[in-house]
């Protein structure tokens, strides 16, 4: 029996089509593609300017320089997520701060940012200083994880409050929607990444946008070397190898045509997985706001081990026996050993969430079919350990 995978991304012609129109004009670094990729993001997202990356992660770092982020800075972020934002934070030589998640949609909890700045913070009318470490808190980086979208408007508002810099980590949110705006457009800058497991990809690349000219002609500035002269190798700043490549753009390019039938697919797996499991005994998975919407990157499940007779990672081993992936949620961040030493506020919601959730497939390409024999094995699993 075939083996069914989490994720896999879905490429065909156009993709095919549009490299093969880069390589007959011998641009692969810059182009034509690139250049149209970066403005159908902006201009989906609701932005002016989208500044293509090679990863998403380098798009976060690029991020946090140009809203000057700096060495000894405190930066707010979830401890529900990728690593790769907190490490990103840790380039800048600044500090992440991890803040828990709510138990409703598993994204950062405003009560916890807000109870961390009004109560163990000193706040002048211009800086806010953490008082345990006399650091100055200067940004908040808001991820939004699994196609979901964060409480905008309370972090916004928190962040206005106390002078500072919100940056949207959307990587796992292109499409979502919070009270009608895109995700990834509310900040002073949001990022995106086009690995090969997100909605739409790139085979790789990243990208940032914002409203902000002075912030996009910087962002464009140092991931390119900061090269001041365009003959001179002459450099006034540290710069890096960021740039998103002309052959990233081309398969990106493709992938957006099809964004909306990939959103409304991910939408119609997550749904189906909702309706078949949900009425399980144990099994739960957030509910979906009115005035959100979501993008289902990853269809997730919450398992309570006692109702549903299994725990998670032994429901992950039980499915993998039946050729069938399934993942668990991250590692708290709070509980990384490359983040030892960090400061938290608070970490109980996302540490039962890494026991208690499996992530089950969902590429854009799972059939019916395999949907339903992945549903049947949740389902049989646990009535087997039920009755035993």
């Amino acid at each position: 029996m075939d083996r069914i995978a989490v994720y896999e991304p879905s490429v065909g012609e156009e993709e095919l089509a549009n490299l093969a129109q880069a390589l007959a004009a011998n641009e692969l670094i810059r182009g034509a593609f690139a250049d149209r990729f970066e403005a159908q993001i902006a201009s989906y997202v609701g932005t002016r300017f989208g500044v293509g990356t090679n990863s998403g992660t380098a798009a976060v770092h690029t991020a946090l320089m140009v809203a000057g982020v700096k060495t000894g800075d405190e930066v707010l972020i979830t401890t529900m997520t990728f690593i790769a934002p907190a490490n990103a934070i840790a380039y800048c030589g600044a500090h992440p701060v991890f803040v828990d998640v709510t138990e409703r949609d598993w994204q950062m909890d405003p009560d916890a940012v807000r109870a961390f700045c009004e109560g163990e913070c000193t706040f002048d009318g211009e800086r806010l200083i953490n008082r345990a470490t006399g650091r100055p808190v200067t940004a908040i980086v808001l991820v939004h994880i699994l196609g979901m979208s964060a409480d905008l408007d309370a972090i916004l508002a928190i962040a206005e409050r106390y002078n500072l810099t919100v940056i949207e980590d959307a990587a796992q949110a292109l499409g979502a929607e919070f009270q009608g705006r895109k995700i990834g457009g509310a900040g002073r800058i949001g990022c995106f990444s086009f690995y090969g497991n997100k909605l739409i990809t790139a085979a790789g690349g990243g990208m940032l946008v914002t409203d902000d000219e002075a912030m996009a002609s910087r962002a464009r500035y140092l991931i390119n070397q900061a090269k001041d002269d365009p003959i001179e190798t002459q450099h006034k700043s540290i710069g890096y190898n960021y740039r998103m490549t002309n052959i990233h753009g081309a398969i990106g390019c493709a992938q957006f045509d099809r964004i909306d039938h990939h959103i409304a697919r991910k939408r119609e797996l997550a749904g189906r997985y909702r309706e078949a499991l949900t009425v399980q005994p144990g099994i739960a998975m957030p509910d979906e706001p009115a005035d959100q919407v979501w993008t289902f990157w990853l269809s997730s499940i919450r398992i309570d081990p006692e109702a549903f007779g299994l725990d998670a990672r032994a429901l992950l081993r039980a499915l993998a026996a039946e050729g069938i992936e399934a993942i668990p949620l991250y590692q708290p961040l709070h509980l990384s050993e490359a983040h030892a030493g960090a400061s938290r506020v608070g970490g109980a919601v996302a540490e039962g969430l890494a026991r208690e959730t499996l992530t089950l497939p969902c590429s854009i390409g799972l059939t019916d079919a395999d949907q339903d024999r992945v549903i049947e094995a949740v389902v049989r699993a646990g009535r087997a350990a039920r009755a035993s």
